[in-house]
């Protein structure tokens, strides 16, 4: 019976080099998002809930990509690669647009909800760019290399990562303006953001031409070795235990997500408004310093995606699943705890350093366990869409209590940092409920 053959390094690289273009636009945004809307005028209180939106978008878009996806074929193009490229076409647009939320003349409610408006596009063509992905490693990869998979795409997304987080401070340096009129974002953020663009649809059409997608007919053959396992019989699709199973892992998983997720949702808020206040001396979102923040933050999230790189290769090395997930996290929450504590620049790289082995194993362990129990699933999409929902949850109840937690801390944004050690250490502990032994029945 066929199964999944192992596959070369450089055809694991193509199914997920794309990412790295998509990973420049999410950078982009997660990095700017809360400096845009300080620049156009929003209170502090009021920033996490910008933050809604994004995984809003990602819960309603991702489960139906997956949905849909696994009902689709479209000869050479496949069944993942079609919403890829109409995801990326319309995140370039958007991006050009965002950054010029300022610019157009209008009022501060108007910039504002025009701001909103395209935040909720490119997020939605970003998460509709960003899930394939993620499917494309669970139909294309076999379980033993599952794990070395979804690591090459970690990397990869730390890759891109950096990159986006660089730019403002990069183009700053080459003389590109990083100060402007007030209610207006910088050319640095506005330049960043056009340059994105243009590497994430280059990089998406490298990935459309080197991968072919599975036909339905070898997926099927696929399902049923894998569902045959210590059986003796073929099955297209999962047994009553198996899916069972699946789910259980599915929700034990989720548990952790929850807390990973609101630590990291506090992190893209308030990092901004943190070391303004701790480094440069000033909450004022049109200072100078302010905007020398903002471009710092860029290079923050740059050395915690280089943390995340480095360490992306380490965990592959661990026996323990659940060791290296729990570690990571524990490690992330420690560099999280330390931030509001420290006045010089520089010496913020250690806690983002120690920050992205945190990142790093966000982005592999998660999909590992679940993909490797919705194996043998002709719902792997689905499943996987679905999934994003443990993602975008926290994220949106973080956001919708960041002002009142905010304000219950003393309005002083590094304490949302220290909250944020704490929720990854709490999801450290909850590591050790998941059940990551694959059980066929």
């Amino acid at each position: 019976m066929k199964t999944k053959p192992d596959l070369k390094f450089n055809q694991l690289w193509n199914i997920s080099f794309g990412f790295f273009g998509v990973q420049i636009a999410y950078a982009l945004q997660s990095a700017n998002i809360s400096r845009i809307f300080a620049t156009l005028g929003a209170d502090p209180h009021d920033l996490s809930y910008f933050w809604i939106l994004p995984p809003l978008m990602g819960m309603v878009v991702q489960p139906l990509v997956g949905y849909f996806s696994d009902k689709t074929w479209l000869g050479r193009w496949g069944r993942r690669i079609p919403y890829l490229l109409i995801g990326a076409l319309a995140a370039i647009i958007v991006m050009c647009l965002l950054p010029n939320a300022g610019s157009f003349g209008l009022t501060v409610a108007g910039a504002m909800t025009f701001g909103l408006i395209a935040l909720m596009f490119l997020d939605t063509s970003i998460n509709m760019a960003m899930q394939p992905f993620k499917m494309m490693v669970g139909d294309m990869v076999n379980e033993k290399q599952k794990a070395k998979a979804y690591s090459i795409q970690s990397f990869l997304c730390n890759a891109g990562s950096l990159v986006g987080y660089i730019f403002p401070f990069l183009f700053t340096a080459i003389g590109i303006a990083n100060i402007a009129p007030e209610g207006v974002v910088p050319d640095s953020v506005k330049w960043s953001f056009y340059v994105g663009a243009a590497i994430l649809i280059l990089c998406v059409i490298y990935t459309i031409s080197n991968v072919k997608e599975y036909t339905p007919q070898q997926m099927a053959e696929f399902n049923a070795a894998a569902n045959s396992e210590g059986k003796g019989e073929a099955s297209s699709e999962m047994s009553p235990a198996q899916k069972k199973h699946a789910y259980k892992v599915f929700f034990e998983v989720g548990l952790v997500q929850f807390f990973c997720w609101a630590a990291f949702m506090y992190m893209w808020t308030y990092t901004n408004g943190t070391i303004a206040d701790t480094v440069w001396n000033t909450t004022d979102a049109a200072s100078e310093g302010y905007q020398k923040a903002g471009n710092w933050v860029g290079i923050l999230f740059a050395v915690q995606a280089i943390g995340s790189v480095l360490w992306a290769v380490v965990l592959p090395r661990f026996k323990n699943i659940k060791v290296a997930y729990a570690l990571s996290l524990v490690i992330g929450g420690i560099g999280f705890a330390m931030v509001p504590f420290i006045h010089n620049q520089y010496m913020l790289f250690v806690p983002y350093f120690l920050i992205g082995f945190a990142w790093a194993a966000m982005l592999a362990m998660p999909f590992t366990l679940v993909t490797n129990a919705f194996e043998g699933s002709s719902r792997m999409g689905t499943a996987l869409g679905l999934f994003n929902c443990t993602i975008c949850i926290p994220q949106i109840v973080a956001a919708a209590l960041g002002g009142v937690i905010l304000a219950a801390m003393g309005s002083i944004q590094g304490n949302m940092l220290l909250l944020a050690g704490i929720l990854l250490v709490v999801g450290a502990v909850c590591v050790f409920i998941i059940e990551d032994k694959k059980h066929n029945a």
